[in-house]
């Protein structure tokens, strides 16, 4: 991952600085302990909610003196969240702090307008540079200087499954695509939903249909996809293209009207046997549905991409226009961010793991144990829908593949990639 990683600190464009700005949002020095803190997200699910709330509750504790202001804005896996965080960074208004994913996406773009400061001093008092794994600060750095504070560590490629179905009908979680269509053939013909899915939030299919790549072309050509090495109408590309059609037809037909969650609720209650999503949906399926990890629902690799860990991380940066008592607010809430107990409280509600190499696994249920432990052995990719890659060339992804699944045409597809690739330089 080390090489696919590199590239993130060699942008020729982007301001080290981060305080190129003239705009003040506050006095010129702060105590910590007085004014606001706007906490800026797209976490409005149950367990994400809980989960950050985690993290105000410890701050409140340290500062109660500061009022905070949960500004999470729902909708889109993040894409509405955006769409406001752009328009109030353009009105010089930006929130204490906000989210982002680590690596080459809109973390970078944000950095490269200037937007946000670098994080170097407060990495060396944190003593987070030996905290963090190289491979993730990799992800955060741009010209040498330290852009966000990680908070959670994600897997993409996962299969959950309910395991009552799973023992009903003597079936074993699908490890190649034949598998899944064996089991999925066998489900069918019980009236069970295959493979419950979501996309109202238009995010969705583009997960499913890249874990599926991931488990067609493997990680070598996945990383040359990535990193712009390898045409993305490439053979393997249309493989994965045509298995992932095949899949549609054992998914609930009502799947763009669903959320992500939704699909989820589909496993849960038994009325679908599997589903494709990260992490998060254990947050769904313990914190919010109170099923029991390897009792009620039980989870795999998605076909072909054992040893293989996409990886999304939720980050979190300081604006470079605060000043004063926002910014010395903003950095204190940081500070809780980056802290192994707010990571513990976070994450175990969120169903996600902590990034840091302290972590203890006693502290997280079944799966997140068996998580950290993929994360510790297995190759680390990045996922193209989740700000892995030039912004430009996700979108076009995210547009085209509205347009797949209605036409279900592939070469109109991968040609389309292949020129979005073109468009948006992924190197």
């Amino acid at each position: 991952m080390g090489a696919l990683l590199s590239g993130c600190g060699n942008s020729n464009n982007t301001s080290t600085s981060g305080n190129n700005s003239s705009t003040s949002t506050g006095n010129s020095t702060g105590s910590g302990q007085s004014g606001k803190l706007e906490i800026f997200s797209w976490w409005t699910g149950v367990a994400s909610s809980k989960a950050l709330q985690q993290f105000i509750n410890q701050y409140e504790t340290q500062y109660p003196g500061v009022k905070v202001t949960n500004d999470a804005v729902a909708g889109g896996a993040g894409s509405n969240a955006k769409a406001v965080l752009a328009s109030r960074m353009e009105a010089n208004k930006p929130p204490g702090t906000f989210q982002v994913h680590a690596g080459h996406g809109s973390l970078l773009s944000w950095i490269q307008a200037g937007d946000m400061a670098p994080l170097d001093s407060m990495y060396q008092q944190q003593g987070w540079n030996k905290v963090y794994p190289q491979s993730l600060l990799n992800l955060l750095t741009v010209n040498g200087h330290i852009y966000a504070v990680p908070v959670d560590m994600q897997r993409d490629n996962v299969l959950w499954y309910n395991k009552k179905i799973f023992a009903k009908y003597n079936l074993t979680p699908p490890a190649t695509f034949n598998d899944f269509f064996k089991d999925a053939a066998v489900l069918k013909s019980h009236g069970i939903t295959p493979l419950a899915l979501g996309n109202h939030g238009n995010w969705e299919t583009t997960l499913l249909w890249s874990d599926v790549l991931l488990g067609t072309v493997g990680y070598t050509q996945y990383n040359e996809l990535m990193q712009g090495k390898l045409a993305w109408n490439s053979p393997g590309v249309v493989q994965a293209s045509q298995t992932f059609l095949k899949m549609l037809q054992y998914t609930n037909s009502d799947y763009n009207s669903l959320h992500w969650a939704q699909a989820d609720e589909l496993v849960a209650k038994g009325k679908a046997a599997m589903n494709v999503q990260g992490d998060w949906a254990q947050g769904y399926f313990t914190t919010t549905a109170g099923l029991k990890p390897n009792v009620d629902f039980g989870w795999a690799p998605t076909p072909g991409t054992q040893g293989i860990f996409a990886a999304v991380s939720d980050v979190f940066g300081l604006p470079s226009k605060l000043s004063g008592q926002n910014k010395t607010n903003a950095e204190n809430f940081l500070k809780v961010l980056g802290s192994a107990e707010g990571q513990k409280a976070f994450n175990s509600l969120k169903g996600t793991i902590s990034p840091r190499l302290d972590a203890n696994p006693a502290d997280y249920n079944a799966y997140g144990q068996s998580a950290m432990k993929s994360l510790k052995n297995d190759k680390l990719v990045l996922t193209p829908g989740q700000g892995a890659l030039n912004p430009g060339f996700t979108t076009a992804l995210e547009n085209a593949m509205t347009q797949f699944i209605s036409s279900q045409n592939v070469n109109q597809f991968v040609s389309g990639l292949q020129s979005a690739a073109q468009q948006n330089p992924l190197s």
